[in-house]
């Protein structure tokens, strides 16, 4: 089981981070054991003193692909959730500016909030217009809709498919939208996609 992310993918996320938008699909990916499930703690880890959340809409592969045409990507997946995406955003800062990868700051043990259910096509309002929140401590801190995905998911399936074989079960993080921001002991967020709540967890 692969995870995939995908990053820059909002315009109003790429110009808080003062990023350029990109001519394609920016991807990366993370490890297993990356996962946090079940709405267990999430640890900020002792090599960072800026972790950030990104909440994301996160798809599931159920069939096997490879060289994925646009026009064909949506029968490779059914459903969708939510997650969050955790970046150590000093350590990512640092590695990014002497060119070199990201992976110890997006990778990192636990850094992939997985929600416990995901939600199938035709229980959604508009499949292309899929909206989620984010809160801390109450307060809404995120609110994205997928219709303003500079690269929609079938597009991300393609793309993604030319590099790498999609497996049933893979999991593709979309990106965030902008209102991204640092996490602190004692935080808690609650996700929500199109209202219902997809998870709960706090942060130690």
């Amino acid at each position: 089981m692969k995870i995939i992310c995908i990053g820059r993918n909002y315009s109003d996320h790429v110009r808080e981070l003062n990023n350029e938008i990109p001519d394609g699909p920016v991807i990366f990916m993370k490890p297993d054991s990356a996962l946090l499930r079940n709405n267990d703690p999430f640890y900020i880890p002792d090599f960072s003193r800026n972790v950030h959340y990104e909440c994301e809409l996160i798809v599931r592969i159920s069939r096997l692909g490879k060289n994925i045409e646009p026009r064909f990507a949506n029968r490779y997946y059914n459903e969708v959730g939510l997650g969050v995406d955790f970046t150590a955003r000093d350590l990512q800062n640092k590695l990014r500016d002497t060119g070199l990868p990201w992976e110890k700051a997006k990778g990192f043990d636990r850094s992939a909030v997985i929600s416990a259910n995901f939600v199938k096509r035709d229980h959604l309002p508009d499949f292309n217009a899929i909206k989620f929140e984010l809160k801390k401590n109450s307060e809404t801190v995120q609110q994205g809709d997928s219709a303003y995905m500079l690269f929609s998911i079938d597009e991300i399936i393609s793309q993604v498919s030319k590099y790498f074989t999609l497996k049933i079960g893979d999991l593709i993080y979309t990106g965030t939208p902008s209102g991204v921001g640092p996490v602190a002991i004692g935080d808690r967020l609650e996700g929500f996609l199109e209202g219902e709540k997809m998870f709960d967890f706090q942060v130690k």
